[in-house]
Order: structure tokens, then C-alpha cells, then sequence
């Protein structure tokens, strides 16, 4: 049996992709899983998982430089067989722990070269120098790596010019998870945006849309806010009456409140690090059947209305999030038609089933 241990100091233990998805399935496969965090928690076994916890720092240089070096020892007491690491801050692990001869794997969950670009902590011109410094290490570094796991086909498409051995598996939900049976009741009228919230997933435009919207809609926020200082603006907007802030949801709350809505909201910012991007809530939005408000980049529409599940708006206009919003309300009979086609376009196509082949392909040919 061979041993494997995923690695990250960002991700929380119950990280959708990282547990849910890949450790699970590997484990459910027969192999000998661990999966070491940064969150302070503690040791434990889940879905066959063995799950060690570090400590967790408030700071986030210290997270950077301390936490690291942390699960470097830990990795390496391990003596695992293969190493999959999840974070652009473990690349100096994942490089330590090839000089001992290990397997590494890294998993791009994100264009971090873009990503930079879109810190608004970062003066422009720092954010370009800081984003062509990263991209020149990244390109040294991982071609050192035995594989890269890429999490789109557009960061699949850009890490091949580092690495020949680049696949990509996409995060695509599992069927039947977020799927309810309990029937929504005539009188709902909500619609809902789930995930982290910051600037550029657009919170700004979806509360203003509220104060537009025709129809008594309420927008339902799934998420903590990213900065306290943005919770406070958006909530002296008009269109805040219209909204209820949930907080965090474990998977089970999601999939009750995914019953009693009639759309979800994904119209992030046209970021750079956006635009070719393949967001999982959106696929998750489909996977419970109800219908899609996304924003207008052609990776999007091609995929929403290429099969028919929602609406593609420009996420800058909160009119026009307002309009889309009216029309699922006023529409149930169509926005109800919608939301068949994403659940059949995700049985089909977007689901983790068919990526967990994938990974499986990937460590079988490793052994």
C-alpha cells in the first residue's frame, strides 16, 4: 500500500478539493492517506483520512515562513512515498523534499501569476513586479516537480510550457451531494451567493442589485467577509434591507439552504485571475438544480448558456444583476427548466466522478 501526504498551510482540513475530493478518493482506492494542516486543529481520521493538525498563526508572515518548515518535519517523519502539496508557499517543501528522493506533486488550484495582479494591497506597479518575480520562480521550480495536478484547463495550458507532465483535474462537484429533494415552496423568493466574500466576488453590485429589483427578492450571503471594513459599507447600502447574511455553512447547511432558493449568484469582478477561471461554486449552484447568474466572460457563457442553465450578465451592472434576478423570479416555470439542465449537464459532464479517474490515472502511474 503505498503511502501518500497532501500538504497545505492555507486550506482548512475540510477543503472541498483537497479532503472531500482527492484524499477521499485515494483513500477510498485503497491507498495510505495523511493530510497535514496549518489550522490548529485537532489529529483525527475522516472518510479513512488520517488528519494532522499544526498550529495556526494569526499573521500571515508568520504562517508563511514558520508554518512551512513545520510540516516540513512533519512530512518527512512521515516518510510517505508520494507528496502532494496544495500551496505556492510550500514549493520550498515540496523542493526539500525531492533532494530526498521523493515523489511531489503540485497542485496549481490557482493562476497565481494573475492572481497577484488582483491584491489591492499591492500598489499596480508592485503587484506587476511581485507577479513577473513569482512567475520566473514558479517556472524554475516547478519543472523540478514529477507532476503538476492543474485545477482548469487554462492553468493546465500555461503550466505545460514549466512541466511535460501536467494534467488537469478539474473541481467539479460530486453528484447527488448538494442535490435536495425537499420541495421549495411557492412563496421563496431567494436567490443565493455562497463563498468567500471580498471586492472582487462582486458583494458590492449583488446588495446594490437588491435596491433595483423589482420583484421581493432576498439575497441570501453564504460566507464570511473577507475584510470587516467591507461588511460595514455594504451594509449602509439600500439594497442591504433585502438581504440576510448567513455566515459560514457546513455542507449539510448548504445543501438545505441550496433547497430554498431559486438561483445562485456567481458574478465575480473581471480580474484577471477570473476570467479563464472555472469557479466550483457555480458547478455546485448546477449540482443542486437551481439556476445560474454569472457573470458575462465567454468561459462562462459558453458553459451557462451553452447548456442552457442561467443567465450571463455584466457583474459590473447591478441593474442588469436586478433584471436577471426578476426574470428567475417571475420565470419559475423556465428558471425551473434551467436549473434540470445544469443538474443533467453536471451528470454528464461536471462532476468529480469522471476527475477522479483522472487522479487515480495520475498516482497509478507513479507505482
Amino acid at each position: 500500500m503505498k503511502k501518500i501526504c497532501h500538504l497545505s498551510s492555507v486550506h482548512p482540513r475540510l477543503d472541498t478539493r483537497i479532503l472531500l475530493k482527492e484524499c477521499s478518493s485515494l483513500a477510498k482506492a485503497g491507498y495510505d492517506v495523511s493530510l497535514i494542516v496549518g489550522d490548529g486543529g485537532e489529529n483525527e481520521i475522516r472518510n479513512g483520512v488520517k488528519i494532522f493538525g499544526l498550529k495556526k498563526f494569526k499573521s500571515k508572515l508568520n504562517r508563511m515562513v514558520i508554518t512551512p518548515s513545520s510540516l516540513f518535519k512533519m512530512a518527512n517523519n512521515l516518510n510517505a512515498d508520494i507528496y502532494h502539496i496544495h500551496d505556492p508557499e510550500l514549493i520550498p517543501v515540496g523542493l526539500k523534499l525531492k533532494k530526498r528522493n521523493k515523489i511531489v506533486i503540485f497542485d496549481s488550484h490557482e493562476n497565481i501569476e494573475k492572481q497577484i495582479l488582483s491584491k489591492h494591497y499591492f500598489h499596480p506597479l508592485i503587484a506587476r513586479i511581485i507577479s513577473l518575480i513569482y512567475a520566473f520562480y514558479e517556472k524554475w521550480a516547478l519543472s523540478k516537480f514529477d507532476i503538476i495536478v492543474a485545477a482548469t484547463p487554462s492553468i493546465r495550458d500555461k503550466l505545460l510550457n514549466y512541466n511535460n507532465n501536467v494534467v488537469d483535474i478539474n473541481n467539479y462537484p460530486i453528484v447527488g451531494e448538494l442535490n435536495c429533494d425537499i420541495q421549495k415552496t411557492k412563496t421563496e423568493k431567494n436567490i443565493v451567493f455562497l463563498g468567500r466574500i471580498t471586492e472582487i466576488s462582486g458583494i458590492k453590485q449583488m446588495v446594490k442589485a437588491m435596491e433595483f429589483c423589482k420583484t421581493n427578492a432576498r439575497l441570501k450571503i453564504a460566507g464570511n467577509f473577507y475584510y470587516k471594513s467591507l461588511l460595514e459599507e455594504v451594509r449602509r447600502y439600500k439594497g442591504w434591507e433585502k438581504v440576510d447574511e448567513l455566515g459560514y455553512l457546513n455542507r449539510q447547511e448548504i445543501k438545505k439552504l441550496f433547497a430554498e432558493v431559486q438561483a445562485g449568484l456567481i458574478l465575480y469582478l473581471p480580474v484577471p485571475n477570473h476570467i479563464d477561471a472555472q469557479p466550483n461554486k457555480m458547478f455546485e449552484y448546477m449540482s443542486a438544480g437551481i439556476p445560474v447568474i454569472a457573470s458575462h466572460f465567454p468561459l462562462w457563457k459558453e458553459i451557462v448558456e451553452g447548456h442552457n442553465c442561467g443567465i450571463c450578465v455584466d457583474p459590473a451592472e447591478p441593474k442588469a444583476i436586478a433584471q436577471a434576478i426578476d426574470w428567475i423570479i417571475t420565470h419559475p416555470d423556465k428558471a425551473h427548466l434551467m436549473g434540470i439542465n445544469g443538474l443533467n449537464a453536471i451528470k454528464t459532464v461536471y462532476n468529480w466522478e469522471n476527475e477522479e479517474k483522472k487522479l487515480l490515472e495520475v498516482y497509478k502511474s507513479l507505482n
